[in-house]
């Protein structure tokens, strides 16, 4: 019943289907092409898009801040008469006056040589005569430069961050410093250059500073909070530029671009959910489906057409062969119009038969020289070789080598892991030797390498740099192995190859001895 149903597929049926199911799978090759292309753009000008967005930010951060530190020097300039003087009165109007004519503190005072707040605006932070103790004020201090400090609390309970200058007279005598602050959790001048750069789809910024500490992110709440585990902000505080995917601290996968802020040691990342970027590739994908159906249905009417004139002199042929039997037959068949070569040239098929027959021929020689597993030469290949060595007089060095504690890896592993396990060093001893060499499997983990015309001194370089090229590879689930290898020569060791091939097992016997995983040459 099967072969009666299957005797319904003729070549007409057979060529079609064959065609169409190469369109089809073309089709949803190219299908699938085009969308992983469609998606990798999207994702990698997101990315791009993002590393310029963070470099431009990173840019009017570090401009705000130089611009922060000049004030701070101006001022710094006419402070230094009024702090030797005590001025009490000139000086809070200087800071009131900075702070009002920048608008870019949301504080300013400043502190004397003994770290006391002698000015401060605004007055409603109640700060004049307080001694500062804070890490930032005794490095302002003790190091009389320009400093951004890190994130901390203040006297009056703010988050912020403070950028000090130092006061000095004319004849560079240390007075103490400016300093201006600039809120992280309520409007500061750093919220609104940056609160503006916020989506709705989801993309968002933030900044950290040299402690991976946030110091501005769209929600307030996460200010102060430490990054942990984010490549991105790995890369940026260590001053590169550049874009990535990463997972957020919620599990979502990012496109994050970034930049350092080079002032401040700061790094800012902008980054939109990857679901963000692919949204509208559904949407696309559906409009390029729509424009290649109709082009796929033309392509297989076409195949349809082609299929039924390519296979009807074959088919006509097939009808004519059940007629052999008739007188007419020859005239009937030459009759048909066979207007390709195969149809025409029917007798090259026996030659063909013929061909087919010779290389089943050839296989069945090269299956009974070679191991099934490894494809390596097998025994009968290897004494084939050796009697034509011999037959030549020709110089040959004999390898021999096993895997060491062979049986621990099938014990622990299974005999299947054993198995692979010889089948890749087959494969690897394979990519390191010379075109004459001939490799065998001679039974088991036990191999043999013949290597005409190699001096034994030569063959003890080759054992030992196998050894070594073995031992340094990792075998899969198994780690690394080693082997024992013997080495003789012949003429030299031995009165025939036969006699060799046993110097050398001893060889290897020897080296097993000695504690494996090592070369040993055989003796006179």
């Amino acid at each position: 019943m099967l072969s009666h149903w299957l005797l319904r597929f003729d070549l007409h049926r057979l060529i079609l289907a064959l065609a169409v199911l190469g369109v089809l799978a073309t089709f949803g090759n190219s299908f699938y092409a085009i969308h992983q292309a469609q998606r990798q753009l999207l994702i990698d000008s997101t990315l791009e898009a993002n590393r310029v967005y963070a470099a431009k930010l990173a840019a009017s951060v570090d401009a705000m801040l130089s611009a922060a530190q000049g004030q701070l020097a101006y001022s710094a300039d006419q402070l230094a008469p009024l702090l030797q003087a005590n001025d009490v009165k000139g000086l809070e109007q200087e800071v009131a006056q900075l702070r009002d004519r920048t608008r870019t503190f949301n504080s300013v005072a400043i502190v004397n040589t003994d770290a006391v707040v002698v000015a401060v605006s605004p007055e409603t932070l109640k700060l004049k005569g307080a001694r500062l103790t804070s890490p930032s004020a005794r490095q302002s201090l003790a190091s009389q430069q320009p400093l951004i400090s890190d994130p901390l609390v203040s006297l009056t309970g703010n988050y912020l961050i403070s950028l000090s200058y130092p006061v000095f007279t004319a004849d560079r005598r240390y007075l103490g410093f400016v300093a201006g602050t600039i809120y992280l959790q309520s409007a500061s001048v750093l919220s609104n250059l940056l609160g503006q750069h916020y989506y709705q789809d989801g993309s968002y910024l933030y900044v950290v500073d040299r402690q991976k500490t946030l110091i501005y992110h769209p929600d307030p709440q996460r200010i102060g909070q430490k990054i942990s585990d984010n490549a991105a902000v790995d890369q940026v505080l260590q001053g590169r530029r550049g874009a990535q995917a990463v997972l957020n601290t919620r599990g979502t996968e990012m496109l994050a671009g970034f930049a350092p802020v080079a002032n401040a040691g700061w790094g800012i990342v902008a980054q939109r959910p990857t679901r963000a970027t692919l949204a509208g590739l559904d949407q696309q994908m559906l409009d390029i489906l729509k424009g290649m159906i109709p082009v796929t249905l033309f392509i297989l009417f076409v195949i349809w057409l082609s299929a039924t004139v390519i296979s009807r002199p074959l088919r006509q042929l097939a009808n004519r062969a059940r007629l052999m039997d008739q007188q007419e037959a020859a005239s009937h068949i030459s009759s048909i119009r066979a207007w390709y070569f195969e149809a025409a040239q029917l007798k090259q098929a026996i030659l063909k038969g013929l061909g087919l027959l010779n290389t089943k021929i050839d296989q069945l020689h090269t299956d009974s020289h070679t191991d099934p597993m490894t494809g390596l030469f097998n025994r009968r290949a290897m004494q084939q070789m050796l009697d034509d060595y011999q037959a030549q007089s020709r110089p040959l060095s004999v390898i021999a080598l096993d895997i060491d504690h062979f049986k621990a890896i099938n014990d622990g592993f299974g005999h299947h892991v054993g198995d692979a396990a010889i089948v890749a060093l087959a494969a690897l001893m394979q990519q390191e030797l010379r075109a004459d060499a001939a490799l065998c499997r001679s039974g088991g983990e036990e191999f043999l390498l013949l290597l005409p015309g190699v001096t034994l001194e030569q063959a003890r370089g080759i054992a030992e740099r196998l050894r070594l090229t073995v031992a340094s590879h990792e075998m899969e689930k198994i780690g690394s192995i080693t082997l024992s290898l013997g080495v003789a020569h012949w003429p030299g060791d031995a009165s025939d190859l036969g006699a060799v091939l046993k110097q050398a097992d001893k060889a290897l016997y020897q080296a097993k001895y000695r504690g494996r995983n090592c070369v040993v040459v055989a003796g006179p």
